[in-house]
């Protein structure tokens, strides 16, 4: 190799020929902050500190992960203060009260009381700390969280927020009295990914009821209970077409389905338990919303209940038709019918109740199992296709994605395997939606790629904020490298299976089979020049080529494997195309 002197080397390099008693004897901290101000980018950096710690590992001196966890917050101080740790689990998304981080938090707590300042952690405090959480804690900090850059998430949904808050337009449900008496001037949003990260802005923890909201969620518990098959012999599965409150049922005298009031009235007749039954509702809301604030209205359960003529009247004819399951009570059923729809919530609870639906049933904050697979597919397909009201039909072309709304102003909204959002603004539309919360999610899916049919990866005007920033084919090579570092044949194949291009280069013009080369891999030499057929000396920035690579490091197996290869190979054909593309690069830049 060239002689460079190693702080003018690119990072990469540094790791072939600095000696490896200079890489063991310092300090991680040390080197962390010394990697960071090398030239290359990060992925070139991450490349770069993959070898470092197998050095390390190799000599029985790898950090563990609380180690590597305190130098990445540290910045090469030997203290920490708490503040600029509990700040930066905040930019990852995690709150301090996340049920997860309760020990971590609690230890945190008592170890502070026993230091002098109160204020500063040092390493093994910092390890006693976070040493019952630190996988979590590690996923959270490497981002490997569905969101990996959540500030800058937070900032766009902070302007999505902004925007439908200037919007006058709309009334306050005057029909139920008790909902007349909220100011239209309210407007919140809150958010829960699946990985538990949170955010809220607005009046997110001013409590009102769910209203129809509550609908997917008894229909999920019924489903839940008895199976899809027995709630659909009393219920239907087509948008109805008609308003939520219309006296229609369909051609086999069933209401059409769980989202109108006739089909969330026969749904909460399935309901399993028969004692206390809206505490037990409550506590099964409550789990679903990771044991955060669910409470009751009596006062507006009294007002649905003194203004629910036409309620009455839907039961009355369900009951004719005999749509209910034999033995019901119907009028005990309309009281529990008023009862649920009175559940209160705040928007950060509800928004973990849509995460538990996100996340196929699991609480992202408990990790507790509330709904069975099968419950929340049929309830996200329903909310899909029927959720909002007579707007059912355009929320899901705009939109695309599975919703319910009420007429207290909230909109369930669900990014299956993604998040879960509470909108919550009393001024409804003319069908009974929340105007703020409309503009809300339509605007959340014009910026990012959420909607259902938004194809992933060719729809370049919106953001995508499941990928962390860079170009996509950047990560491939990082795969790619790892994979050929470490030896991992099978990676490999899976990698050409999926038409990846196996001699694609990095920052530094090496390929895969400059690094297995360099690392002695003979299997993965094999397959890359055998199976994949790649060029067999391509050369990097410094003009090496594998089998140099491999004398470099005593790999002689691997430079036999070369040698009987590049005889094999058509040498006629490479300086032929190395020159052209020289010749297309140099026309480039100039």
């Amino acid at each position: 190799m060239a002689n460079v002197c190693p702080c003018q080397k690119p990072i990469s390099l540094l790791f072939y020929s600095v000696k490896q008693r200079f890489l063991l004897n310092r300090p991680i901290w040390m080197l962390i902050k010394w990697g960071r101000g090398i030239r290359g980018n990060s992925n070139e950096t991450l490349i770069a500190f993959i070898r470092l710690f197998s050095l390390r590992r190799k000599a029985g001196i790898l950090p563990s992960l609380e180690d590597l966890l305190f130098y990445t917050i540290a910045e090469g101080q030997e203290k920490i203060p708490v503040h600029k740790f509990l700040t930066a689990l905040k930019a990852t998304g995690l709150r301090t009260g996340d049920p997860r981080l309760k020990e971590c938090m609690d230890t945190l707590k008592v170890t502070l009381k026993n230091t002098s300042d109160g204020v500063m952690l040092d390493r093994q405090l910092f390890k006693k700390c976070v040493q019952s959480n630190i996988v979590l804690l590690t996923q959270a900090f490497r981002k490997k969280f569905v969101i990996p850059d959540f500030q800058s998430f937070s900032s766009h949904i902070d302007e999505l927020y902004e925007s439908a808050k200037n919007l006058t337009e709309g009334q306050v449900a005057d029909y139920i009295p008790q909902l007349a008496k909220f100011s239209p001037d309210l407007w919140a949003v809150s958010l829960c990914t699946v990985d538990g990260q949170r955010h809220t802005v607005g009046d997110t923890k001013v409590p009102f009821c769910l209203q129809s909201c509550v609908k997917p969620l008894k229909y999920a518990i019924a489903v839940h209970d008895h199976g899809t098959e027995y709630v659909h012999g009393f219920i239907g599965k087509e948008p109805s077409g008609l308003r939520f409150n219309k006296l229609f049922l369909d051609e086999d005298d069933k209401p059409h389905n769980p989202m109108v009031n006739a089909g969330a009235i026969v749904c909460t007749s399935l309901i399993k338990v028969r004692i206390h039954l809206c505490f037990c509702v409550m506590n099964f809301l409550n789990k679903m919303a990771g044991n955060e604030y669910v409470g009751f209205s009596n006062a507006t359960f009294q007002s649905e209940r003194e203004s629910g003529d036409r309620n009455f009247a839907i039961g009355y004819y369900l009951k004719e038709k005999k749509c209910f399951p034999e033995g019901t009570d119907m009028t005990s059923i309309l009281d529990f019918y008023f009862q649920l729809c009175s559940i209160e919530v705040t928007c950060e609870s509800a928004s973990v109740m849509a995460a538990t639906l996100a996340n196929g049933g699991f609480c992202p904050i408990t990790g507790e199992r509330v709904l069975s697979p099968e419950a929340v597919r049929d309830t996200l397909s329903l909310m899909h296709s029927c959720g909002m009201y007579d707007f059912s039909g355009q929320f899901a072309f705009h939109v695309g994605l599975p919703a319910k709304s009420g007429v207290a102003g909230g909109i369930l909204l669900v990014v299956p395997n993604v998040m879960g959002i509470m909108c919550w603004s009393p001024p409804l539309d003319k069908l009974g939606n929340s105007v703020r919360g409309i503009q809300f999610c339509t605007d959340l899916v014009s910026l990012f790629n959420f909607h259902n049919y938004d194809n992933l990866r060719h729809f370049a005007k919106k953001h995508d904020p499941r990928r962390e920033g860079g170009d996509q084919r950047v990560k491939s090579v990082i795969n790619l490298l790892f994979a050929a570092y470490t030896g991992d044949v099978s990676a490999l194949r899976r990698f050409a299976l999926s038409s990846m291009d196996m001699e694609q280069r990095d920052y530094d013009s090496r390929t895969a089979l400059h690094v297995a080369a360099a690392e002695g891999h003979a299997e993965v030499v094999r397959f890359l020049l055998e199976a994949c057929k790649v060029n067999p000396v391509p050369r990097d920035r410094w003009d090496n080529t594998p089998m140099e690579e491999a004398l470099h490091f005593g790999h002689h197996d691997v430079v036999t494997i070369l040698q009987d290869y590049q005889n094999k190979y058509n040498p006629q054909e490479i300086p032929k195309k190395v020159k052209e593309t020289t010749e297309n690069n140099l026309d480039g830049l100039l």
